[in-house]
């Protein structure tokens, strides 16, 4: 049965830091790009950042280029998003997915597999 837990979410204040986690279970995503989308309030779900499945290539969106930090250990079977000065704005839900390509792609209807998602709040 394929999983992915995400876990590491919560309220935190602008300027502020998180780590998500996302453990997976049954299959091998060791062969897996994996990414981190993100859905925020009254607004469609939206690539965050991605990374190949050997960890060689990253995709970040804009809004979280020099914030957000996308890693993986394929040993442990699980992807991390650091998260540091945490705007507002990034107040969403996060979802980690899995998608059996070699190119990092940012489209959520390409992913096969998807978490339930973590809660993020970015609030003083």
């Amino acid at each position: 049965q394929v999983q992915l837990v995400e876990s590491g979410g919560g309220l935190v204040q602008p300027g502020g830091s998180l780590r998500l986690s996302c453990a997976t279970s049954g299959f091998n995503v060791s062969r897996f790009t994996m990414a981190w989308f993100r859905r925020a309030p009254g607004k469609e779900r939206k690539v965050a950042v991605a990374i190949s499945w050997s960890g060689g290539s990253k995709y970040y969106a804009d809004s979280v280029k020099g914030r957000f930090t996308i890693s993986r250990d394929n040993a442990r079977n699980t992807v991390y998003l650091q998260m540091n000065n945490l705007k507002p704005e990034d107040t969403a839900v996060y979802y980690c997915a899995a998608v059996t390509s070699v190119v990092v792609t940012g489209e959520p209807t390409e992913y096969d597999y998807w978490g339930q998602g973590t809660q993020v709040t970015v609030s003083s």
